[in-house]
């Protein structure tokens, strides 16, 4: 398995985030986002933070552009979590897509946001090869998303 990270800089951890977070904790998606709560793997204590709710094919995924960051090792624990925008919660089960599988949802996310999350994929855009997608997709963990409540 990839133990690729991208830690966010000071900007997106202090300005960013935290914006996105206010408007999505107020009911303000900001092109799909939600507020991403998962019970930490050790702690067991509740940890949020913003994420990109993609929707491919009638199916939701969570996609982390940065990595195998601290929420994807939660996720895989839990094996699920809670969505929130504003006062809606829905609970789900999560279940990580395999390698092979990602190319069409890491085309999809990064027609979406690249603009965002770009500088993540490492030169890798919406329109690059299958090959290209294919070779990228084990630094970038996928989760596909079953609301169960």
């Amino acid at each position: 398995m990839s133990t690729h990270v991208q830690k966010p800089g000071w900007l997106t951890i202090n300005v960013l985030n935290r914006a996105v977070a206010w408007m999505t904790r107020r009911g303000l998606s900001v092109w799909g986002s939600r507020m991403l709560a998962v019970r930490g793997r050790k702690s067991g204590e509740w940890r949020t933070t913003p994420v990109n709710l993609l929707t491919v094919d009638g199916q939701q995924y969570l996609v982390a552009p940065r990595g195998h960051v601290q929420w994807t090792h939660n996720m895989r624990a839990a094996g699920g979590g809670e969505l929130r925008l504003g006062k809606n919660v829905d609970v789900f089960s999560a279940t990580e897509v395999t390698d092979d599988d990602k190319v069409p949802l890491l085309r999809a996310y990064l027609k979406r946001w690249k603009a965002e999350v770009g500088v993540f994929f490492n030169g890798v855009g919406p329109d690059s090869s299958d090959t290209d997608l294919r070779r990228i997709a084990p630094d970038h963990p996928v989760f596909r998303i079953t609301v169960t409540a």
